[in-house]
């Protein structure tokens, strides 16, 4: 078995606003092994973002980590130094963030913000680190690396700041790499260039990665294992083949209803989540889906339930998964 490189345990972090303390994430837990992809999958304020940040405790100043444990090889993040972590950050873990426009110094060329991290955590003259950076670049896509390195933001496309944030992620070769919506900007050919890059880097340097995405067919192209998040909280996680072949939790169920198909000729209407995400300000006693699912039970409105092993390594946080689960139980143990 391959060893755990981060352990994130009952994680909640929260923002404390003029209208009252948004509960962003909600007593998040999962862990992520030496070479694995992971990834995080649900709707925009479902918590991943902020989930993510949380590993490198990059909240904003309004935000605070309110409890939990992030520990990463065996030490807890939550327990270091700002000097400790500025070590990490970049070098052993490393974060594409999702908006390139505002991720780059928009005053400083490309090529010294990543000349910069190079230097910083590597043991290379200047000269050694641009070599480095060209290279770096050249292997995200960007055409003619020797002259756009010398190059400012303004002057790159969305898509290639995209790809610049993915190089300077990439530099220092992290032991855990945290891409939050890596791929958003680029066009098709780029984004499967880019894909192939991590998966290689994935094999090659047993890097593990945590892949924050919206696409799905990103993630049962390159993940091994899934994690949906909802309300700010882990609904299911599992095997990608259980996660989009045997989903058991509603919601899960209901992101993969609302995929297109390509099934041929035939057309077929998408279904749709009816309704919106829970107000997390004031967030719902029980399962923080009940108002929108379709098989929702008065149980599910006053209890959060826990989760229920439905399969190898495949857990589901619903209470239809822990009725379904005891029931199967008891009747093997009647044989």
């Amino acid at each position: 078995m391959n060893e755990t490189i981060v352990e994130v345990t009952d994680l909640k972090t929260s923002f404390f606003t003029r209208a009252g303390e948004v509960q962003s994430v909600r007593g998040v837990s999962f862990d992520i092994k030496k070479g694995e992809i992971v990834g995080i999958v649900g709707e925009s304020g479902s918590g991943k973002s902020v989930m993510a940040k949380s590993i490198l405790r990059l909240i904003a100043t309004t935000g605070k980590i309110v409890n939990g444990e992030i520990r990463f090889q065996d030490k807890n993040l939550l327990d270091m130094s700002e000097r400790e972590l500025r070590d990490i950050r970049g070098n052993r873990i490393a974060m594409i963030f999702q908006d390139p426009m505002t991720s780059l110094n928009p005053v400083v060329t490309i090529g010294k913000q990543l000349i910069e991290v190079i230097c910083r955590h590597r043991q290379v003259t200047k000269a050694e680190a641009r070599q480095r950076a060209i290279e770096l670049l050249r292997q995200v896509g960007i055409p003619s690396p020797e002259q756009r390195i010398d190059q400012y933001p303004h002057e790159f496309s969305g898509g290639m700041r995209q790809r610049a944030l993915i190089a300077m992620a990439l530099s220092c070769e992290p032991e855990l790499l945290i891409a939050d919506e890596p791929t958003t900007a680029l066009d098709v050919t780029i984004q499967a260039q880019i894909l192939d890059l991590m998966k290689e880097m994935s094999a090659k340097t047993n890097t593990a990665i945590m892949l924050i995405t919206h696409d799905l067919g990103v993630v049962a192209q390159i993940c091994s294992r899934v994690i949906v998040m909802y309300g700010g909280m882990v609904m299911e996680k599992g095997p990608v083949d259980d996660i989009f072949y045997r989903p058991q939790h509603p919601y899960t169920q209901g992101l993969l209803k609302s995929l297109p198909k390509a099934n041929g000729g035939e057309k077929e209407r998408l279904t749709p989540i009816e309704g919106t995400p829970p107000n997390l300000l004031n967030p719902p006693l029980g399962c923080p889906f009940a108002d929108r699912c379709p098989h929702v039970m008065e149980k599910c409105r006053q209890e959060l339930p826990r989760f229920a092993q439905v399969g190898a390594d495949h857990e589901t946080r619903c209470w239809l998964g822990i009725q379904e689960f005891k029931e199967v139980a008891g009747t093997h143990g009647a044989e």
